[in-house]
C-alpha cells in the first residue's frame, strides 16, 4: 500500500512539474504581448477543458507532457492581421529567449523550493545532541578495555546514554556537528559541558584525551549521538540549499555528458540480463519504483522517507531542466539556438546596414526534429523495458 502511496505521490510531483515547466512559457509570453491559445497537459485526444479569455486550458488522454501552444513559433505559420504584432517570431530574441527558458527555470526554482523545505521544514539526517553510547576506552580487546589504557573522559565523568547536551563552556550548542569542534580543538585543555538528565540541568567538567588521526592531534571524550532529523534556521537553509542544488546542477550536467557511453551497458542490461547499475540510466518508471521504495520502507521514519522523496524530486527537476535547455529540436534549447543565431544573424545585417533578415525557418528544419524525436523515443522505450523487465534496486 505503501508503495502505490510513493507512485502515486511521484505520478503527482511529475505532472505538477510539468504544469509548472509550461506555466513559465505561459507567463512571459503573455507578459510580453504574445498570443497563447492553448495550455494542455498531455497529448492526444482532448478529455476535458475550458476557455478563459483567449486562451484554452485543459487535459489531454495521454499523460506524457504538455505543451503550450504560442501563436508564430514558426514563420510559415498563417496568422490573421489581428495576431500579426503578437508572433513569437517577431518578438526580439531577447524576449524569445526568456519565453523558452522559463520552462526550465521554474524548474530550477521548484527544486530550490523543495530543498529549502527539506532543510527548513523536514530536516536532513545528522548527529543530535543526544548521546547514544559511552564507551569506556579508544581501544578495546575482546570487548574490553586494555589494563595499560585509560578510561576515557565521558566515561569517568559519569556521562550516560540518554543525556542531552545543551551548552559547551556555557555557550548553547545549537548544531552538534559543528559545536563539537570546540570538544575537537581541546585536547589536554579542561572543558565544562552542560546536560540533561531526567529532566534536571547539570554542568560536568571533563578534559578531551589528546589522540592522533590523520596526523593532527584531536581531543576526543568518548561519546556517539544519537542519529536524527535536524531542521535549520532559514538563512542557513538558503545557503545549503543552493549549495545542494549546485551541487545537484553540476552532477545533472556530468550525467549527460556521459549518457551515450552509458546506452550500450543499458542496453547489455536490458536485454543480457546483467544487473542493473544504480548509476546508469534510469526513466520514468525505474524513478517511480525509487519513489515506491523509499516511501514503503519501513526501516525509515516518516519524515526520513519525506527527505528522500523530496531529494528524487528535485534532482528530477533540475535534471529536466537542464536537458530541456539542450540545443536539440524539438526541445526548448533547440528553439533558443535557432533564436540566438537570429540574433547574431541580425546584428550582422545591422552592421552592415542592411535590412534583417527573415526569421529562420523553424519547420523548415523538420528532418532534425525528426532525428532527435527518434532517437528520444526509442531510448525512452528502452528505458522502460529496463525497467520494467529488469528494474534497478537502488541503495535508498
Amino acid at each position: 500500500m505503501l508503495a502505490i502511496i510513493g507512485v502515486l505521490a511521484f505520478v503527482v510531483a511529475l505532472l505538477l512539474s510539468v504544469m509548472l515547466h509550461e506555466l513559465g512559457h505561459f507567463l512571459f509570453a503573455k507578459h510580453y504581448g504574445m498570443k497563447v491559445t492553448e495550455f494542455f497537459l498531455g497529448f492526444g485526444k482532448r478529455i476535458w477543458s475550458f476557455t478563459r479569455g483567449e486562451t484554452e486550458f485543459g487535459v489531454k488522454a495521454i499523460p506524457a507532457g504538455g505543451y503550450c501552444r504560442i501563436v508564430g513559433m514558426s514563420s510559415r505559420e498563417e496568422l490573421t492581421i489581428e495576431d500579426s504584432d503578437r508572433a513569437f517570431y517577431k518578438a526580439s530574441v531577447g524576449k524569445r529567449l526568456v519565453v523558452l527558458g522559463a520552462g526550465s527555470a521554474l524548474h530550477f526554482v521548484l527544486a530550490f523550493v523543495l530543498l529549502f523545505t527539506l532543510f527548513s521544514a523536514v530536516g536532513t539526517a545528522a548527529l543530535t545532541t543526544t548521546v547514544d553510547q559511552v564507551a569506556a576506552c579508544y581501544t578495546t580487546v575482546n570487548g574490553e578495555c586494555p589494563a595499560s589504557e585509560a578510561l576515557l573522559p565521558a566515561k569517568v565523568a559519569g556521562i550516560l546514554p540518554g543525556d542531552r547536551f545543551t551548552a559547551i563552556n556555557g555557550k548553547e550548542i545549537t548544531n552538534w556537528a559543528k559545536d563539537v569542534k570546540v570538544l575537537r580543538t581541546s585536547p589536554g585543555v579542561p572543558v565544562d559541558l552542560t546536560l540533561i538528565r531526567d529532566g534536571k540541568t547539570m554542568v560536568i567538567t571533563l578534559t578531551p584525551t589528546p589522540e592522533v588521526v590523520n596526523g593532527k592531534t584531536i581531543g576526543i571524550i568518548g561519546v556517539i549521538n544519537q542519529l536524527g532529523m535536524l531542521r535549520q534556521n532559514p538563512v542557513d537553509s538558503v545557503v545549503h540549499s543552493w549549495q545542494l542544488g549546485r551541487d545537484l546542477f553540476t552532477s545533472s550536467i556530468s550525467s549527460l555528458i556521459s549518457l551515450p557511453s552509458k546506452i550500450p551497458a543499458l542496453v547489455s542490461e536490458t536485454f543480457g540480463g546483467k544487473k542493473r547499475d544504480p548509476q546508469g540510466l534510469v526513466g520514468v518508471v525505474g524513478v517511480a519504483q525509487a519513489s515506491a521504495q523509499t516511501v514503503g520502507d519501513n526501516k525509515l521514519a516518516w519524515n526520513e522517507r519525506i527527505a528522500q522523496f523530496i531529494m528524487i524530486i528535485a534532482s528530477l527537476n533540475i535534471f529536466v531542466g537542464i536537458f530541456n535547455l539542450l540545443p536539440l529540436l524539438p526541445l526548448d534549447g533547440g528553439h533558443m539556438a535557432i533564436a540566438i543565431v537570429d540574433g547574431i544573424r541580425n546584428t550582422w545585417a545591422r552592421l552592415r546596414r542592411r535590412q534583417s533578415p527573415r526569421p529562420i525557418d523553424v519547420e523548415a528544419l523538420t528532418p532534425i526534429t525528426i532525428v532527435v524525436f527518434l532517437f528520444l523515443a526509442a531510448l525512452s522505450i528502452l528505458l522502460l523495458a529496463a525497467d520494467i523487465f529488469n528494474p534497478v534496486h537502488f541503495n535508498l
